[in-house]
């Protein structure tokens, strides 16, 4: 019998959940389909289907999307409303199920709902989902676990091999930006491959434990709404004595991230820092001015005090 396939959009939360989606649902004997690394027709096909006022992360989601329609039997698109009553995310991981299913109303989509604040945790709804497809629970919780221990490996993998960068002796910048930014293909990927060609280590702001982050957080700022911001900002405090120099990646026009990004540059006086805003207008080539004459300032700060 052929197996039926699963569609995951390499956008939003795939940077955050892959290991787990990818695990999870291979237990459950469906194969995967991933879409391809972000391209210009990718954007384009995202742009024809989103409102003007969308950010460039949410186009990209939707270029995604679009081009896996009639390649799976289903696409994942989870929602995601909050992990507690503290810890809220942006609108668009609320809103975003609802948009694909009016936007491409003859698309067979699953989902699953994350809204701690109603009982609805994380690994309630992917082992709801899983009996949907699957109907045998003990199968599908047996998966669930494995899948789980196996992201957390990973995870820890990640971690373990960012803070061996720490000990070596190139600058160092720390890239604060949501995974989905820093690692597409489009809007990242660009910037990180210009930074390694001139010796700089990347430092991830995504690759620092999730809980150690959002305590560094509260230093910063107490009040935060935003739990992926949280994770994010925490790594400055972490890091701030073992890097040297901080950019700020932001997707226009992302309200969250215009609102954190200006905070955190007002309070952080001690370490250079670059505000980067990409759009599908963005020229990097004058992107890449921006950023070598970044790398000059860092690199002679560092041979003043070295």
């Amino acid at each position: 019998m052929k197996k039926k396939t699963i569609g995951i959009p390499r956008a939003f939360l795939y940077y955050r959940y892959k290991e787990l989606w990818l695990n999870f649902f291979q237990l459950l004997n469906y194969k995967v389909i991933i879409s391809p690394e972000t391209t210009k027709e990718i954007l384009e096909n995202g742009k024809k289907y989103s409102i003007d006022e969308s950010c460039l992360s949410s186009k990209i989601y939707l270029g995604h999307v679009y081009y896996l329609i009639n390649k799976c039997d289903y696409i994942l698109v989870p929602r995601v409303c909050n992990y507690g009553a503290s810890e809220k995310v942006c609108v668009k991981f609320n809103a975003m199920y609802d948009i694909i299913k009016n936007t491409f109303p003859n698309t067979n989509i699953i989902d699953y709902n994350i809204e701690n604040t109603k009982k609805s945790s994380e690994s309630k709804a992917l082992i709801k989902l899983g009996i949907k497809l699957t109907k045998r629970p003990l199968k599908v919780i047996i998966s669930y676990l494995k899948a789980r221990k196996i992201e957390k490996k990973h995870y820890k993998y990640e971690m373990k091999k960012q803070e061996s960068l720490l000990l070596k002796n190139n600058p160092k910048i720390l890239i604060v930006s949501h995974p989905y930014n820093t690692y597409d293909n489009y809007i990242g990927s660009p910037i990180i491959k210009l930074l390694r060609k001139y010796k700089i280590e990347v430092i991830y702001s995504d690759k620092l434990n999730r809980k150690k982050s959002k305590k560094y957080a509260k230093k910063l700022s107490p009040t935060l709404y935003w739990l992926y911001s949280k994770e994010l900002i925490g790594s400055i405090i972490y890091y701030q004595h073992k890097i040297d120099g901080i950019i700020f990646l932001t997707s226009f026009p992302c309200g969250p991230d215009s609102l954190v990004n200006e905070l955190m540059i007002r309070k952080i006086t001690n370490i250079p820092t670059l505000n980067i805003l990409v759009d599908e207008l963005t020229s990097y080539t004058g992107l890449e001015t921006r950023i070598e004459s970044f790398i000059d300032i860092i690199k002679e700060r560092c041979d003043n005090n070295g």
